[in-house]
């Protein structure tokens, strides 16, 4: 049976369990103030309830149609505009910007069958991630995967304010099916994803998505 916490969380559980667990029994043994000792209880069983839902890890049913792009990231849409995008494509494309709340799962999925055809990582700031420059200027992982029918699409994971870690399993060459995991953000985020102009798109701004669940676009004629 599955344990549903995702592996990138582990680590952090088990430091927060056991920080929780030492100032809590400091609490005990120094004789603090029972009020205070009880409300700092409180407020560790809570947010270890939140540490634990933040890296839950959904089961998600594969999609089957290749002619769908499908939701990267669960989360928010913020953005649908075509912008110039000048590190890998050079040109103007249509961009579509996935908002990732801490309340939001942050697994990050692959959204077709695909190879990947070019993978950067790039240091950089922690502005809050719905601010427009993030996608330029935050630390961030860039993305190209080259679809079965030939379609370059570029993904890009981009740290937040409050997400100070990127985790990426894409690598030049490596080929994935619809429904493998690319990585995961840890702590409020953003997914961009860069379409050729013109694809139809099956969102709009403002929209709740859910990754491999949410149709975000036809790729049948693009």
């Amino acid at each position: 049976m599955r344990i549903p916490i995702h592996k990138e969380g582990w680590k952090i559980i088990f430091q927060t369990v056991l920080l929780l667990f030492i100032v809590n029994f400091l609490f005990y043994i120094l004789n603090i103030n029972p009020a205070i000792a009880y409300s700092f209880s409180i407020i560790s069983i809570l947010l270890i309830i939140f540490v634990l839902r933040f890296f839950r890890r959904p089961w998600r049913k594969i999609p089957d149609d290749p002619d769908i792009l499908y939701a990267p990231a669960d989360g928010k849409i913020v953005t649908i505009e075509e912008v110039f995008e000048n590190e890998y494509f050079k040109t103007n494309k249509l961009q579509v910007s996935i908002f990732m709340s801490v309340w939001n799962v942050h697994i990050n999925w692959i959204p077709v069958n695909s190879i990947v055809k070019y993978f950067r990582y790039h240091p950089g700031k922690y502005l809050v991630a719905r601010h427009p420059k993030s996608s330029e200027l935050n630390e961030r992982t860039s993305i190209v995967l080259s679809t079965d029918k030939g379609t370059d699409i570029l993904l890009r994971q981009i740290a937040g304010y409050v997400a100070r870690r990127v985790i990426c399993y894409a690598r030049e060459g490596k080929e994935f099916q619809v429904g493998n995991e690319l990585g995961f953000i840890r702590f409020g985020s953003r997914v961009d994803i860069f379409l050729p102009p013109g694809t139809p798109l099956l969102i709009k701004p403002g929209d709740k998505v859910k990754g491999l669940i949410s149709q975000l676009a036809m790729l049948k004629n693009v």
